[in-house]
């Protein structure tokens, strides 16, 4: 059965705050990170699977989410999770998260993840998606 998946704008827009996202890309042989991870590859990451088997036993929520919306592209779900902890260095939690994702420098610690922040400045750039109707008018164009 399909799973209806919000777009992480839509999310940002919601929740009214900046949000977080973490999306997978596939490693090249050299251990850089090459292309998205395609329509099927997201069911079998270890990566994905690790970071919310962490999320779950510390009780943080999550969801499946889409990429930032974008009328001109259709993209299938690639398996990004949005986490449900505000982006905030002063809670005790958002600390744990990144030092859990992230090293001291910035660089991921699970090969393969990438952890963002949307800023809800960015998010209200399609603010218009939310209108009654937008989505009946974008099938109209094609």
């Amino acid at each position: 059965m399909p799973l209806e998946i919000e777009h992480i704008d839509a999310i940002a827009r919601t929740k009214q705050r900046d949000v977080l996202l973490v999306e997978f890309r596939r490693i090249n042989h050299d251990r850089s990170l090459g292309r998205l991870v395609g329509l099927s590859e997201w069911r079998e990451l270890h990566a994905r699977q690790k970071i919310i088997d962490w999320l779950n036993a510390k009780g943080i929520g999550w969801n499946p989410c889409g990429e930032f919306a974008d009328p001109d592209v259709r993209l299938g779900y690639r398996g990004q999770i949005y986490i449900d902890i505000p982006f905030d260095r002063d809670l005790c939690a958002y600390r744990e998260l990144e030092a859990f994702l992230e090293n001291p420098d910035g660089t991921m610690r699970i090969p393969g993840a990438r952890f963002c922040c949307v800023a809800i400045d960015d998010a209200m750039n399609n603010v218009e998606h939310d209108e009654p109707g937008f989505l009946e008018r974008l099938a109209g164009r094609f």
